[in-house]
């Protein structure tokens, strides 16, 4: 697919190194993955309503390695989610600006420090 721009053939490929899209992508696959994960999670909260042995084993085994970056990972997901809606409101919402260009980087600047901050309290 190409459309005119400026007087020059741009293809669809062009599209996908703007800023923008890239925010769409970490939004959509971000939420996607919290959507996978939510079995997980009340897989786990339902061992509390097996009895407090069952949810210490569990939480033991949380104590792992893996699961530990897993769970950095997950805040990540979370932040890159939380912070892609706002910017996603942000757009809707307000009226168009230029500073607006970068919500996408300070929504990917707030999932890493969210992460980042998750990881050293750890």
């Amino acid at each position: 697919m190409e459309s005119r721009r400026g007087g020059e053939p741009v293809s669809a490929r062009a599209y996908r190194n703007h800023p923008a899209w890239w925010a769409f992508l970490v939004h959509r696959v971000s939420g996607i993955a919290l959507a996978l994960f939510l079995p997980a999670h009340f897989l786990a909260l339902g061992t509390a309503l097996e009895g407090g042995a069952r949810l210490d084993r569990f939480l033991a085994w949380t104590n792992q390695p893996l699961v530990i970056a897993a769970e950095w990972g997950l805040v990540i997901l979370l932040a890159a989610h939380l912070a892609g809606g706002l910017r996603l409101l942000a757009l809707e919402l307000l009226p168009w600006r230029e500073w607006q260009k970068t919500l996408a980087a300070v929504a990917a600047g707030f999932a890493l420090a969210a992460g980042l901050a998750f990881a050293l309290a750890r």
